[in-house]
């Protein structure tokens, strides 16, 4: 921690005019500017002085940008600051007695302890929120139990009967995603969860044959809606959809209702007011029409976002949650997926209980992968060290480890070779013009970095990798701003173009002047566009893999950060060597295998507690 005279006065990091507790934590960096801003003023607003309540203030307004939705008292002093790519030693801090730091907070006026009026600050024993994610909270833990309590009523058992043995087969105890499909159609809350190649999308595409069996009787079809929270998420899932429809065993015209489906990222669903980001067109006084909402990668899904989706569905629709509760979760405040399955994820298929555990299936059988990458992630899962670094070094040919650390960079002949090796074909169809194979080539090797900046980052391995495939890539040049064989991310939605945040592309030569287009696939066709028309877009030869989160390849090289990384944590990991469906090449040292799977993210929230409690209290 820096001494007070070695602060620059005019660091706007740093709030001159706080004094104690929270000019200290300022100062180490524990708290940033806006932190200690609003606390002050908090206090001003509401008569508190005491340094103990502001500083508690300060963290309860710190948490949600670094995912929290609230902050434990009890526990915030043992736990590791991460803010970007900065960790600080908290235990040097005057951090105040945690019972007595409870007390002074319970009496503040700042603070509602239980029910009356409102105030800025809500205490539910140690943990403190701020009051609107306080009620973010406890309404997405009532409207899911609400949802999860009341099966469907009307259901044809005896249609749903042959549908599931004709799209399923034969009813075993241990076919979850018959389960699944069936638990759907029966309830009006749903939770598909399980990890890569579990079949998940399979199954949503089998529930929805199942769905629109159900409405022959009435003669007419359920309105459904696809959706995911980001545009390329919704891409793959209407892809999936379709791809699964094409060989299912149902007639034609169902075969052809649901290749007519289409799926939208959940912001454009809820529908945004404009000059308001926070709030939509959908809410519970205006509910969306469809009879089936069907969310995928719930596992990027915020506390807010949940809670607008929640209160915009009707309550007689069904809802069906999919996705992998062990992913990195929303880059803002909440893990609601892995909080809704809690202790399910733990259970073998279905969880038993009341309420939402009714609700839940977890997919374990695992079709995608095969070799060592499905032990090894297993392993991470389970958190076990000892047993990830066994199968790391079993000389797998699938699962090899690089035990470097892997800012040395030019000097890691493997990574090298693999990147130069999967940049041959990609660099040679680009030059060629041959905008279908380019894609090809790019979706089979992705490189994963966990940072953007620094040694480890995103920036520094994209120049790398050019150097490399310079040397070693007969017609590679990366010469100004555009040129063949660079692979570039898509980094906003543009609906004209039906390009969206996370799609990737290929720079290829137009034979035309020696011009250039640049190469998408879109709803599986290949559309080239001019350079001039794209929007944002960043090169691509490294990726992080917040970014990958979602996607496939074949062929994934991982790059690990120092052990002391915060941003190194078990779900990263995890997530990272879940990309590779058939080889995985990670490289980092032993010491930073080890931190990650020890290090799993712990989001303070209460919404596990109050989900599961209430379910066994039922």
């Amino acid at each position: 921690m820096a001494a007070m005279d070695e602060v620059d006065p005019f660091d706007v990091r740093f709030v001159r005019s706080a004094t104690g507790l929270l000019r200290e934590f300022n100062d180490a960096g524990a708290l940033v500017a806006a932190d200690v801003h609003v606390a002050l003023q908090l206090g001003r607003l509401c008569g508190e002085t005491d340094e103990r309540v502001l500083l508690a203030a300060a963290f309860a307004v710190r948490g949600p940008r670094l995912g929290h939705v609230c902050v434990d008292l009890l526990g915030i002093g043992a736990s590791v600051v991460v803010e970007g790519d900065a960790a600080v030693d908290l235990s040097v801090l005057a951090w105040p007695e945690p019972d007595e730091w409870v007390a002074a907070v319970a009496a503040s006026p700042l603070v509602v302890a239980a029910g009356g009026e409102d105030r800025p600050l809500r205490l539910e024993g140690p943990r403190l929120y701020l009051d609107r994610y306080w009620r973010e909270e406890r309404q997405v833990a009532r409207d899911l139990a609400s949802r999860a309590r009341a099966p469907v009523a009307g259901v044809d058992d005896d249609r749903l009967a042959a549908g599931l043995s004709r799209l399923f087969g034969g009813a075993t105890a241990d076919d979850l995603q018959r389960r699944a499909a069936e638990t759907a159609v029966r309830r009006h809350l749903t939770v598909v969860a399980g990890g890569p190649g579990t079949g998940k999308t399979t199954t949503v595409a089998r529930i929805l044959a199942l769905l629109h069996e159900q409405a022959e009787a009435t003669g007419r079809a359920p309105l459904v809606a696809l959706v995911a929270p980001t545009g390329k998420a919704a891409a793959r899932l209407e892809e999936a959809v379709h791809e699964a429809a094409r060989d299912m065993p149902v007639s034609p015209a169902l075969r052809g209702r649901l290749l007519e489906s289409s799926a939208s990222t959940l912001h454009r669903l809820l529908g945004w007011k404009p000059g308001n980001r926070a709030r939509f067109r959908h809410d519970r006084f205006n509910r969306l029409p469809h009879d089936v909402v069907i969310v995928d990668e719930t596992s990027m899904v915020s506390l807010t976002l949940m809670a607008r989706l929640l209160e915009a569905v009707r309550p007689t629709a069904r809802l069906v949650l999919v996705g992998d509760p062990e992913q990195l979760a929303s880059v803002e405040a909440g893990a609601v997926l892995g909080d809704i399955v809690g202790p399910a994820s733990d259970a073998e298929g279905a969880a038993d209980g009341a309420g939402v555990a009714d609700a839940i299936v977890v997919l374990r059988r695992v079709h995608r992968f095969a070799g060592t990458i499905a032990p090894l992630a297993r392993a991470i899962q389970s958190g076990d060290a000892d047993r990830v670094v066994e199968v790391l070094r079993s000389g797998a040919r699938d699962v090899r480890w690089i035990e470097e650390d892997a800012a040395a960079g030019a000097s890691l002949p493997a990574v090298r070779e693999t990147v130069v090796e999967a940049g041959g074909p990609l660099v040679a169809a680009a030059v060629d013009g041959d905008g279908r194979a380019a894609l090809d080539a790019l979706g089979r090797f992705r490189l994963l970095c966990a940072h953007r900046r620094g040694p480890y980052g995103v920036g520094g391995w994209t120049a790398q990798v050019e150097a490399w495939l310079t040397a070693g890539v007969d017609g590679f040049a990366a010469v100004g701003e555009w040129y063949a064989g660079r692979p570039v991310l898509y980094t906003e939605n543009d609906y004209g173009l039906r390009l969206y945040n996370g799609d990737t592309g290929v720079v290829v030569a137009s034979g035309v002047g020696g011009g250039l287009r640049v190469a998408f696939e879109r709803r599986g066709e290949l559309v080239e566009l001019s350079p001039q028309r794209l929007g944002r877009v960043e090169t691509v030869h490294a990726m992080t893999v917040h970014k990958a989160q979602g996607s496939q390849f074949e062929r994934v090289a991982l790059l690990l950060p120092d052990p002391t990384s915060p941003i190194l944590t078990r779900e990263l990991l995890y997530t990272a060597a879940t990309r590779a469906q058939k080889e995985l090449l990670l490289v980092g040292t032993e010491a930073a295998v080890r931190a990650a799977v020890e290090r799993p993210i712990a989001r303070a929230s209460g919404l596990r507690d109050l989900l599961w409690e209430s379910a066994s209290a039922d």
